[in-house]
């Protein structure tokens, strides 16, 4: 399958690949292009930046989640009919698991999907060290770097510095970025601020896409996109059998961390998504016979979270009544008892849960995590699915139905799991394990044949 595709990738975080990314993405919608942009990683707010704010149809691709097959599955179904997939690497290039490897590292998903990936440099401070720099990264290994862009470069430099490259290097010198303070797209934790968050937001990108089609040759960069080898992919030996229910999934401004290929599994095996907002909405709508909560910001919402009582009080009942509900992240702080805010005030919550959910002031068990149920319930016993926490919130009720091993072996026990209800902190990516969307929507079909709780 040929499909023209390209990666984005960096020396390191802080290199300047997100900005440049989004810079290139927008220049490329701008030329009326059928654009999709993935996300190498977890991460979830670049995808939603790249979709609400360019316009561009994202997924994620993360090599711990999934196999090289599924990956290449996952790739390919979503950009079969686009005239270009820019993919965003993470980190630096050759940075993987624990630290300690290249798995799941931007450079292990540009080998398994054979991507020409093209190596943004910042060269704040370095001229000339710029090319020991780039010979490092090209020899250390075999891969598929194909041309570089110097971020923070002042152009007077420019020229001279690229010349060198390549006569050298041998390796293509694609254009530069000046530094553009102005142009910066603020950040909160690790990642940017969501879309609506960034004042004035659109100008800054096409501010951004005029500056690189004067400063990088984006029509070179297409033609490397194009250059890319055909792609063997065949398809998923999943179950597929359709258990017809209606799953509630709460989508708003706070809760807003959902891997989209979730809701696409979801709906593949027979679930009809129907949106909620826990901040706006009264209650949860009515004919659903499950629900989601999933990852986001309450602790910025948590006073409006709190003042919608009636909503509150319509998922700790229908919780407490049997109806399968599953959580994460953000979601699962909402189901406590009380959520301290960025204030430091303690809100009232659903009260589904147990216990405070409380401020840290740093980042907790952070990193990528294997979780395994250790019992029955709405997951199946021994049931293993992959994800990753990130949260500087904790609780005094993180749960201990299940445990989570990290990718250095440290575990730790964590989530709450019965009959009804797997929440906690971990995001789980449902592509991992798709019988544990099974087994939920087994769940969900059966509470609607006992009436729903006699509601």
């Amino acid at each position: 399958m040929k499909i023209p595709r390209i990666m984005i990738a960096a020396v390191s975080s802080g290199s300047g690949k997100t900005l440049i990314t989004c810079g290139i993405l927008q220049a490329l919608v701008n030329r009326k292009l059928n654009v999709t942009s993935f996300k190498c990683g977890p991460d979830y707010i670049d995808p939603m930046f790249h979709e609400k704010a360019i316009g561009t149809r994202t997924r994620n691709l993360d090599m711990f989640f999934t196999d090289a097959e599924t990956t290449r599955y996952l790739f390919s179904r979503m950009a079969k009919d686009s005239d270009i997939s820019v993919i965003e690497g993470v980190m630096g290039f050759y940075d993987g698991m624990g630290g300690r490897s290249t798995d799941a590292s931007s450079y292990d998903l540009s080998s398994k999907l054979d991507v020409p990936v093209v190596l943004v440099i910042d060269c704040k401070g370095a001229s000339v060290s710029v090319a020991a720099m780039i010979k490092g990264f090209a020899e250390f290994r075999k891969n598929n770097i194909r041309a570089v862009i110097l971020n923070n470069m002042h152009e007077k430099i420019y020229h001279p510095i690229k010349e060198m490259i390549e006569s050298e290097l041998k390796l293509k010198v694609i254009g530069y970025v000046p530094n553009v303070k102005e142009l910066v797209i603020e950040s909160r934790h690790l990642g940017l601020l969501l879309p609506d968050e960034v004042e004035g937001l659109k100008d800054k990108l096409n501010g951004l896409a005029l500056l690189l089609e004067r400063t990088v040759n984006i029509d070179s960069l297409v033609q490397i996109a194009n250059s890319a080898p055909g792609l063997v992919c065949n398809d998923l030996n999943i179950r597929y059998d359709a258990v017809r229910t209606k799953i509630g999934v709460a989508s708003d401004e706070c809760f807003c961390f959902i891997y989209k290929d979730n809701i696409e599994l979801l709906e593949r095996q027979g679930a009809e998504i129907v949106y909620f907002s826990p901040l706006n909405d009264e209650r949860i709508p009515e004919d659903v016979s499950g629900m989601i909560i999933p990852g986001g910001y309450p602790e910025l919402f948590a006073d409006k979270l709190s003042g919608n009582v009636s909503m509150l009080a319509d998922i700790k009942e229908r919780i407490k009544k049997g109806m399968p509900c599953m959580a994460e992240g953000g979601g699962f702080l909402y189901l406590h008892n009380r959520l301290e805010d960025n204030s430091g005030v303690f809100r009232n919550m659903a009260g589904a849960i147990g216990g405070d959910a409380f401020r840290t002031g740093k980042l907790s068990k952070f990193g990528y995590v294997t979780i395994t149920t250790e019992k029955d319930g709405i997951l199946n016993k021994n049931s293993k699915i992959r994800g990753h926490e990130f949260h500087y919130w904790d609780s005094t009720a993180c749960g201990d139905d299940c445990e989570a091993v990290k990718t250095l072996g440290a575990r730790h026990k964590c989530m709450h799991m019965n009959d009804n209800i797997a929440a906690g902190f971990p995001h789980l990516y449902y592509y991992s394990d798709p019988g544990v969307v099974h087994n939920f929507l087994i769940k969900c079909a059966e509470y609607h044949e006992k009436g729903r709780g006699s509601r």
